[in-house]
């Protein structure tokens, strides 16, 4: 789908608050309710709005640690390591990626030990895997969920 200047606009509006009314939305871009509704709906459907949702702060519902965790798979078990890693609660994010891990994970666990526990008792008896190293996040100092979708009046 080709986005144009006012499909941008109305992203750059949702990504900051995806509970901005549609009459919110016209009314900052000058333009209709319906119009806006249309267009959402047709970036929904061509799946560059993939979906809306809450951010919640891991540490505020018992997750209060996270970790990367980097894994080197063995040629021929791409698909079934994969899958064993959706499997494992826990696992929020999985990351094909390219230099010195082919996979990046972003693990939740409620603490140090249940960490522990799922390394041990779950990711280490993975098969397919030759190598991983965990890291555990101390702290986020910036995590901007809004892409940096480009405004035309901004370019320079």
């Amino acid at each position: 789908m080709e986005l144009d200047d006012t499909d941008r606009a109305i992203l750059r509006i949702l990504m900051e608050d995806a509970r901005t009314p549609f009459s919110e939305i016209a009314r900052q871009i000058d333009m209709s309710s319906a119009t806006v509704h249309d267009r959402v709906g047709r970036m929904e459907d061509a799946g560059v709005i993939e979906g809306y949702h809450a951010s919640v702060d891991a540490r505020e519902v018992g997750l209060g640690t996270s970790a990367l965790v980097g894994f080197r798979v063995k040629q021929g078990h791409e698909k079934e390591a994969l899958q064993q890693l959706r499997d494992i609660e826990g696992v929020q994010e999985i990351h094909l990626t390219t230099g010195e891990w082919d996979v990046i994970l972003r693990i939740y666990a409620e603490d140090t030990d249940a960490l522990r526990e799922l390394m041990f008792d779950h990711v280490a008896e993975l098969k397919g895997f030759s190598r991983s190293q965990t890291m555990v996040i101390l702290g986020t100092e910036y995590d901007d969920p809004v892409l940096p979708i480009q405004d035309p009046d901004d370019e320079g």
